[in-house]
C-alpha cells in the first residue's frame, strides 16, 4: 500500500482481518417479537430521550413495548422514567423487567446506584447484555426498543453479531463533527446486516418566540448522509424546553404530553415503524 512500510501494512491487513464479520447465529430477545436498536454512535445527540419517547409511541398507537438500555457505562433511562427499585426474580436466574407507563423496562442503572462508575472490561458488558437479552422475562412484546451506547464497541458488535436486530434507527445533531460518527454506525449496521430503518436529525434547530429558527449546530446534515448513503430521512426534532423538563422530571413527554407538537414526532416515527412491519 503506497505510503506505508511492510511492517506497517501486515499491521493494518490483520486488523481489517479482524474486523472483517464473520457468520454468527443471531438469537432473538425472548418474548419479543421485533428488536429495534437506536444508536447514535456519537454521545450527547439526544439518543436516550428519543429511545423512551419512541418506545411510549409505540405504545400509544396500540403495540405491546419495552426499552432496553443498553447504555452500560452511562445509563439514564431510569431517571427519565423515574424508577427507584430494583428488578424482582422469582427463580433466582431470571429477572423481571419494571412496568411504569405501560412498558416494561430494563436497565444496569436498576441494579446499581446512580453514582456508581461503571468500570467493567469488555466481556462483563457482553455478560451483562446476554442477561438483559436471554434471562429477562419480557412479556409478549411487539417492540422492544434497545437504547444503544454511543460508539461502535463491545456492546454494539455483541447486538449485531449475536443478537438478532430487526432494524436501527440513528440518531444525529446536523454538525460534521457528530455526522463523521454517524457514518461509521451505518457502515457498522451495514457489514452486520441490521437494516437502517432511517436517520432522524434531532435538535436540528432552535425556534425563539417571534417563530424565527436557528440552526444552532448547522443545518442538512443528516439529511445529506441519509442521501449519500441511501437510506430514508425520517425528519426533524427541534430542540424544546419542554422535552428536556419532561426527560428531567422522569415523565417522557409522549406519556406527560401525548398533544405536543414534539410528541406528535415522535408519534408519526412510531407509525414509521408499524409501516416498516407491516
Amino acid at each position: 500500500m503506497y505510503g506505508m512500510d511492510k511492517k506497517t501494512e501486515d499491521l493494518s491487513s490483520g486488523f481489517k482481518e479482524k474486523m472483517t464479520p464473520k457468520r454468527f447465529i443471531k438469537n432473538p430477545i425472548n418474548g419479543t417479537k421485533h428488536a429495534i436498536a437506536v444508536s447514535s454512535a456519537k454521545g450527547g445527540v439526544g439518543k436516550s430521550t428519543f429511545a423512551i419517547n419512541l418506545a411510549l409511541s409505540l405504545k400509544s398507537i396500540g403495540f405491546k413495548a419495552g426499552i432496553l438500555d443498553a447504555d452500560i457505562y452511562g445509563p439514564s433511562i431510569p431517571k427519565m422514567i423515574s424508577i427507584n427499585e430494583k428488578p424482582k426474580s422469582d427463580n433466582g436466574k431470571n429477572l423481571i423487567p419494571i412496568e411504569k407507563y405501560g412498558i416494561q423496562c430494563m436497565s444496569i442503572g436498576f441494579l446499581v446506584d446512580e453514582t456508581t462508575p461503571m468500570i467493567w472490561r469488555g466481556p462483563m458488558v457482553t455478560s451483562a447484555i446476554k442477561t438483559f437479552t436471554q434471562k429477562v422475562l419480557w412479556k409478549n412484546l411487539d417492540f422492544i426498543v434497545v437504547d444503544m451506547p454511543p460508539g461502535t464497541g463491545d456492546t454494539q458488535l455483541t447486538f449485531a453479531q449475536e443478537i438478532k436486530l430487526d432494524g436501527a434507527i440513528i440518531i444525529s445533531t446536523p454538525q460534521e463533527i457528530a455526522l463523521l460518527d454517524v457514518k461509521r454506525g451505518i457502515k457498522m449496521f451495514d457489514k452486520l446486516n441490521v437494516p437502517v430503518l432511517g436517520l432522524v436529525d434531532n435538535m436540528s434547530f432552535f425556534e425563539s418566540n417571534d417563530g424565527e429558527k436557528h440552526n444552532i449546530f448547522g443545518q442538512g446534515g443528516v439529511e445529506k448522509v441519509a442521501t449519500e448513503y441511501q437510506k430514508k430521512f425520517w425528519g426533524k426534532i427541534p430542540i424544546n424546553i419542554d422535552l428536556r423538563i419532561a426527560a428531567d422530571s422522569g415523565v417522557p413527554l409522549v406519556e406527560s404530553n401525548p398533544n405536543h407538537k414534539i410528541s406528535k414526532i415522535f408519534i408519526n416515527m412510531a407509525e414509521k415503524i408499524k409501516e416498516s412491519f407491516k
